[in-house]
């Protein structure tokens, strides 16, 4: 039996004699590289943290003291420590969230993997257990130097500093990387911490120097130690942070796990709030992800462990189309420029940047800077394009509506993995944008059907300077071509059974036009007259859509989007409005959370496919 298959629980993993850990550690290590080449799933981040998440588990005691893990993809190690040692089914129905989940164990705290949130998590729970008189309980908040580029962890920060009796230790993961390299201010002093490390050996030279002068080099020494404010300010710059109230605890060797487990005990024990930094390598202890050099192994589908190489070679994506057009526009446009929040590479901005490289800005994980700087860039006179995914939009809400819309910037949100998104769970889905967007004055929301779309509408978004235009499609390979039969107005009509009035219309939205046409030609074959079309631009409601609603006797509106305040409800307001009498039927997400699926699995599971559809319309329409 190997020592990872001893480990069932925390409690096993204390009692391992120290002289054994760092054979549990490269177990660990083939564990992982072994179980997720065969499904995918995030192995970088999880190859880096072995080490500091063995000193946790042996330091704290979960789940009675707490640990929150911030974004949650690095939490393979954490549960493998926690007994859960199946990974045949990780990211897959039934398996193992790719994230921290409550189902799964008691262990699991936050199931949120959108970033910079744990420290507001830690915080909550160290002041609520304290409130309730619950002593002896640690709270422990891991977060990743990508992450403490956002700004919410800075506020939460600001809280936690000023509790100097919270029993709260705030771990950074330094790997000096998000998805790709960490930038910014923060990033350039976490780099200037990990190389320097003068206090230290500063402190301990004055300590065995002065020790050595009889009568006065005790006391000299003290001096010297009750003035290392200044002197830290001088050789090392962690008084960032102790200014700001939090205790200091390194750098530590992040794969040294007696070292870590020392710092974490000092800081368990110091009874305050505390900083302990870790450097750490991404990918560590694997050469194909160490070499890497665009995200380390960040995220992989299914590879051979061998070469590190994948079995299948991917096909054109959707974000392929946008990469390919920005770069093409950005020739034609000195005014274009581009925002990532941290994800150069995922949303299609690389080729973008390689070609105008003082047009692109990565504001590192901070989505509502990216769209009030977006805003100010517009004012300015440039056409700026906010390329993120899609979920992550919910973040920068409030100042899409207020810095963006109310002030009629011309600013293009790019919105990649909209819709269901499936293996990385309820919120990585997009399936909020659009109900998000129907509310917003001013907005116009296209959602293209193939390539050909994605390339013809971003050119149209960017033709539009007097408000926010929305680009959204989905994650994976794109959509074959879905030719039009003609346009009326702004809409193109896919399908029709004639040119005169019919019994259905059915609206197709984005990567849905294609299951639109099925639907058509289904009913078509039963003798329903049908007319099918993709409005290209869903939001606002055209007169064209309107006008071709006039003509039928019900309408159908096909959506990746929660079926609550979307499309459909936008295309029924809109018929109401004109005093048109044709029932709407929509179909698309529930307002409800979704477990990790196969997006082919969600979609059955939710009736939308050609067949639900179909077998739903039916007796409507009889």
């Amino acid at each position: 039996m190997s020592l990872l298959e001893t480990i069932t629980s925390p409690a096993k993993l204390k009692a391992l004699p120290a002289a054994q850990l760092p054979a549990l550690a490269e177990e660990i290590r083939a564990f992982l590289v072994s179980e997720v080449s065969k499904t995918g799933g995030h192995l970088g981040p999880n190859l880096g943290v072995v080490e500091l998440t063995i000193a946790l588990h042996r330091v704290f005691d979960s789940p009675r003291d707490t640990v929150v893990f911030d974004t949650g993809h690095q939490a393979y190690v954490h549960k493998l420590l926690t007994g859960r040692h199946d990974f045949s089914g990780l990211k897959k129905r039934g398996g193992l969230s790719g994230y921290p989940s409550r189902a799964e164990s008691e262990h699991d705290v936050v199931e949120n993997s959108h970033a910079s949130t744990s420290l507001s998590w830690a915080d909550g729970i160290a002041k609520g257990r304290r409130l309730r008189g619950e002593q002896g309980r640690h709270t422990v908040a891991v977060i990743g130097d990508g992450a403490l580029t956002g700004g919410m962890a800075w506020e939460a920060i600001n809280n936690i500093a000023v509790d100097k009796d919270l029993p709260l230790v705030i771990v950074v993961n330094d790997n000096e990387r998000s998805y790709a390299p960490t930038i910014g201010g923060l990033a350039e002093h976490l780099a200037t911490l990990r190389t320097t490390r003068g206090y230290e050996r500063f402190l301990d030279w004055g300590k065995q120097t002065l020790s050595r002068t009889p009568v006065v080099g005790r006391g000299m020494f003290e001096t010297l130690h009750g003035v290392k404010k200044g002197i830290k300010d001088i050789v090392a710059p962690q008084g960032m942070f102790e200014d700001l109230g939090l205790k200091y605890l390194g750098p530590v060797d992040g794969h040294d796990e007696q070292a870590i487990e020392r710092a974490l005990r000092n800081a368990k024990e110091f009874c305050g709030p505390v900083l302990v930094h870790v450097i750490t390598q991404k990918g560590r202890g694997y050469r194909p992800a160490l070499e890497d050099v665009a995200d380390q192994f960040h995220g992989v589908v299914k590879f051979n462990p061998e070469t590190g190489l994948p079995f299948e070679v991917a096909g054109r994506i959707w974000t392929d189309e946008f990469n390919d057009e920005m770069v093409a526009i950005g020739r034609e446009r000195d005014d274009v420029v581009a925002i990532t929040a941290a994800m150069l590479i995922p949303v299609g901005l690389d080729g973008f940047a390689a070609a105008y490289p003082d047009r692109v800005f990565d504001v590192g994980i901070a989505e509502q800077h990216a769209v009030t700087m977006a805003s100010g860039l517009a004012y300015a006179g440039l056409h700026p394009v906010v390329a993120v995914y899609a979920t992550f939009l919910n973040r920068a809400f409030d100042q899409l509506l207020l810095d963006c819309a109310l002030h009629q910037a011309g600013v293009t949100f790019v919105l990649d993995r909209a819709g269901i998104t499936g293996s990385d769970g309820a919120s990585h889905n997009g399936m909020w944008d659009m109900a998000l967007a129907a509310i917003v004055p001013g907005l116009r929301l296209a959602a293209p059907r193939d390539g050909a779309q994605v390339r013809a509408q971003l050119r149209e978004a960017l033709d539009v300077s007097d408000g926010p235009t929305v680009l959204r499609f989905p994650k994976g390979d794109v959509a074959e071509p879905v030719e039009s039969v003609r346009r009326h107005g702004d809409v193109d009509v896919l399908f029709e059974t004639d040119d005169g009035a019919v019994d259905l219309l059915v609206v197709g939205v984005g990567a849905f036009a294609s299951m639109a046409v099925e639907v058509g030609e289904k009913l078509a074959a039963q003798g329903t007259s049908v007319r099918v079309v993709d409005p290209r631009w869903v939001l606002p409601v055209s007169d064209d859509v309107v006008a071709l609603a006039r003509r039928a006797g019900a309408v159908a509106v096909i959506e990746d989007n929660l079926v609550t305040s979307g499309i459909g409800c936008a295309v029924a307001d809109a018929l109401r409005q004109a005093r048109v009498d044709a029932p709407v039927h929509p179909y698309g997400i529930p307002k409800r959370f979704l477990n990790h699926s196969a997006r082919v699995q969600l979609l059955e599971e939710l009736g939308l496919t050609a067949d639900s559809v179909v077998a739903d319309l039916e007796p409507r329409l009889s």
